[in-house]
């Protein structure tokens, strides 16, 4: 046989060398074997010349063949016609996990960069319910326990609009879904987003009492969260909620609670932001996330402000290596999400769980690939009513997989991109399908600087990996 490198990236932590194999979605600590290996390789290499190079620098007969039979099958080395592999297509038919019910698609806030209802909002809400009514959410949970076929664990997530101005049908819907679900044998747990706004003890008892997760959006300190994040008055909406959000995380102690922020043009000092979030305000976790637009809005960041968000980013994730060397956690949730799945060894078709494993449903009952799809007319998946339109889901399915995406073949960072956010993808360049290429470099860059930290930690504390076994990323 003769052999070529697979394909993987490079790279070192704490001293030690690593590779991060593509196809697998796994991470190979290099020792002093594999690096001989390394070096005799060259592109193509025949079985007797490698056994040779590797006799020629000390190992025993016995000890190269088993290297090389080894290296092999972790596909560090790959037979010279080997072809590329490809994530597995999923099942035609794939159990339902997740649903997100947009219980409204009314705000009581205007913020100038929503997807639901900015400039580039996909939602065509005309003529339809502005809240769900309780029939149409009782289906919703129907459905989802009907498409949840040999699932243990079920999850549903509340969402808006604001999702709290429909907090009564909440509450019968956690009712509701909790005693069907045990009727089903299964688990349920609740989340929601909201904007806090609406926040108050009662609620905050609820929350805690049913063991709801809760992230709230919120843009950091008065003057940055006040920039967008306004009343339909232009009124800044910090000074209401952060005394509800400090009360939140005071009172509701069954489940972390997490920040989630929107960055835009002139909201991107990443590390203040962090640290009025989690040290002044208390988040168990902070996440951030570019605005989801067009490049032609005044909110839009720019490539330079793009790359101060990244330089800002690094600093927290050597503050978060930091922490997890000592065994505490930190909150950043970015550097944390893509941990997991780098524990997991996550290998995606596609770049999330939208129209796979979740769904999301809206105030109609129409059912769309996620939340951010929601009163979509063009995107429709069906209606909870008469089910999943199969054709549409291959559809959408089929556009969104990794294979139909040749931009990314040649790029180590696929397993965990997948080319992208379908929504952000939708806004920029009109195709759910189309890799989100203005991202490519920032994410090599991030994917980079994780598996670094990976590395560093696995080397120095390797315990500390054991919590993101079973992690779920945002």
């Amino acid at each position: 046989m003769t052999y070529r490198l697979g394909e993987f990236h490079p790279f070192q932590a704490e001293g030690e060398r690593f590779l991060y194999l593509v196809p697998a979605g796994a991470i190979f600590q290099v020792d002093e074997a594999v690096e001989k290996l390394l070096r005799c390789m060259e592109i193509s290499t025949p079985h007797d010349k490698l056994i040779s190079g590797l006799v020629d620098q000390g190992m025993s007969l016995e000890d190269a063949e088993g290297l090389v039979s080894e290296m092999f099958h972790a596909n560090v080395i790959i037979s010279e016609t080997a072809a590329a592999e490809r994530p597995q297509t999923p099942p035609a038919v794939f159990p339902l996990q997740t649903l997100v019910m947009n219980l409204t698609n009314q705000c009581n806030l205007s913020c100038q960069y929503c997807y639901e209802f900015g400039a580039d909002k996909v939602a065509t809400p005309e003529g339809k319910p502005k809240f769900m009514d309780l029939p149409t959410a009782k289906a919703s949970v129907d459905f989802l326990l009907s498409q949840a076929e040999g699932r243990r664990n079920i999850h549903i997530t509340f969402f808006g609009g604001e999702t709290l101005m429909n907090f009564p049908l909440l509450k019968q819907v956690v009712s509701y879904a909790t005693e069907k679900a045990a009727e089903k044998g299964c688990h349920i747990d609740f989340s929601l987003t909201t904007n806090a706004t609406l926040l108050t003890p009662a609620i905050i008892e609820f929350l805690s009492e049913n063991r709801i997760g809760v992230t709230v959006s919120m843009d950091g300190p008065k003057e940055m969260h006040d920039q967008l994040r306004v009343f339909s008055n232009g009124k800044g909406s910090y000074d209401i909620i952060a005394p509800k959000v400090r009360e939140l995380i005071q009172n509701h102690k069954t489940r972390p609670i997490t920040a989630r922020v929107t960055l835009t043009a002139g909201v991107t000092d990443v590390v203040r932001i962090f640290k009025h979030l989690k040290q002044d305000l208390g988040f168990h976790e902070v996440g951030f996330a570019p605005v989801t637009t067009s490049p032609n809005q005044l909110y839009a960041i720019n490539g330079t402000g793009m790359d101060s968000v990244l330089g800002q980013f690094h600093l927290l994730a050597k503050e978060y290596l930091e922490y997890a060397l000592r065994g505490e956690a930190h909150g950043f949730s970015n550097v944390s999400d893509t941990l997991a799945e780098l524990c997991q060894g996550v290998n995606k078709s596609h770049p999330c769980g939208a129209g796979l494993g979740l769904m999301g449903v809206g105030p109609s009952g129409d059912i769309a690939p996620c939340h951010r799809f929601v009163d979509s007319d063009q995107h429709a998946l069906g209606h909870i009513s008469t089910g999943i339109d199969l054709a549409k889901q291959s559809d959408f399915l089929s556009r969104g997989h990794i294979d139909s995406k040749y931009d990314c073949h040649t790029c180590w960072a696929r397993p965990l991109c997948a080319g992208g956010c379908h929504h952000e993808a939708f806004v920029r360049y009109g195709d759910t399908g189309h890799p989100n290429l203005h991202y490519c470099d920032w994410i090599r860059d991030w994917t980079n600087t994780c598996l670094e930290i990976y590395g560093a930690i696995a080397a120095k504390n390797p315990e500390f990996l054991m919590q993101f076994a079973e992690r779920k990323s945002a």
